[in-house]
């Protein structure tokens, strides 16, 4: 067998239909407040302990599960230490701004740039004035002006690296089977049956022997695409990229696309005018029939997002029992689940990758379906 590096071509698609979005996927996971209740705080008084301790951990689970513009690896609210380094921001504001995010100091300060000023909140840029004050509408949301926000953020970081490892990964082993006569050698090994799995078990089964090759590139770069993010999500490094609903919707996009572009005139006409049904029926069922064009790859969206996320979520929260309990019984508990559900996570990681795959095969085998087979079927 002999793997061309067409793969690493549609890595640019991925990219392109990311990039953009990974700046406006920072939905926040309560209602913002821009003003804090000190006061109700310190009339707690000694049982306000266990309450900051869950509020905390809240906190920075909803902090991990948004973008960031910087990295931060440890901080301490007392001294104001962070531990980390910064991002480049790149704002359209009346002309292009790119500055550190250094500047904004983890969110504590207001960052001025050519005279402009501006606060980050909650992963949000906000335009201030100087003194940096945000105003509250009917909701408590900021209703200051947001530019145009093309950051390199966490997410986008995250992605280049996958990007990059793929290219190294994927070109060594398409240049060892050019070498050794069609076998593998090196990292190429471990990949080689993942690749031989793609192609047997989820193209050709789903899509044909006649038009699999077409779509091998794609599957083959969206597998492991979602396969390394996954993977990426779990390190201590705090990626959340696949539970971004940006880019899980940029994915499904391509999907839809290359399907959309891809299928035969067969495919449009089952869609429009189906054979074997009543005229008047066909009328009714066309606009149902064209809206689940839409619907499949939603759902592909939704499924990925969704549980890369609850995954996440549910995967801290265990780990924050430990810091409630404060007993060696509770903590160990804590500890065994947490780790149970990293294991499980794991098989999530690749269980997801291979969902997202196998679905886009069977989309491009419908949009490829010989009239034939619609003959037989009715």
């Amino acid at each position: 067998m002999v793997i061309s590096n067409k793969p690493l071509r549609f890595i640019v698609a991925t990219l392109v239909a990311c990039l953009p979005l990974i700046s406006f996927a920072n939905p926040e996971q309560d209602s913002v407040k821009v003003k804090t209740e000190v006061a109700h705080e310190a009339a707690e008084g000694a049982h306000a302990e266990p309450t900051d301790v869950k509020s905390e951990i809240k906190e920075f689970i909803n902090h991990h599960l948004l973008d960031s513009h910087s990295f931060t690896f440890n901080a301490d609210k007392e001294s104001g230490s962070h531990n980390g380094f910064s991002l480049p921001v790149i704002l359209w504001d009346n002309g292009l701004q790119v500055f550190s995010s250094s500047k904004f100091h983890y969110g504590e300060e207001t960052a001025e740039h050519n005279g402009n000023f501006y606060v980050l909140h909650h992963e949000k840029i906000y335009k201030t004035a100087a003194d940096g004050t945000l105003t509250e509408g009917e909701h408590g949301h900021p209703t200051n002006v947001t530019p145009l926000d093309l950051s390199i953020t966490k997410s986008v970081v995250g992605i280049l690296f996958v990007a990059i490892l793929m290219f190294i990964l994927f070109k060594g082993l398409a240049k060892s089977y050019t070498k050794n006569g069609g076998i593998a050698s090196g990292a190429g090994r471990i990949f080689e049956p993942i690749v031989l799995y793609v192609r047997d078990e989820i193209a050709i089964p789903n899509i044909g022997e006649k038009n699999y090759k077409k779509y091998m590139s794609y599957l083959l770069t969206i597998f492991f695409f979602i396969l390394f993010l996954n993977i990426l999500g779990l390190t201590p490094l705090g990626f959340n990229i696949t539970g971004n609903i940006a880019i899980t919707a940029s994915l499904a996009i391509l999907t839809y696309v290359i399907t959309t572009f891809s299928a035969n005139k067969n495919y449009w006409a089952h869609i429009f005018w189906m054979p074997g049904v009543p005229t008047p029926m066909k009328f009714i069922l066309a606009p149902i029939e064209l809206l689940g064009t839409i619907i499949k790859p939603f759902s592909l969206m939704i499924r990925l997002y969704a549980n890369i996320l609850a995954g996440h979520v549910v995967l801290m929260s265990i780990i924050g029992l430990m810091f409630i309990f404060k007993s060696w019984i509770g903590s160990s508990l804590s500890f065994g689940l947490a780790f149970v559900l990293m294991i499980l996570e794991i098989l999530v990681a690749f269980l997801q990758a291979y969902i997202f795959t196998m679905l886009s095969a069977l989309y491009f085998g419908a949009g490829n379906e010989e009239h034939h087979h619609e003959e037989a079927h009715h």
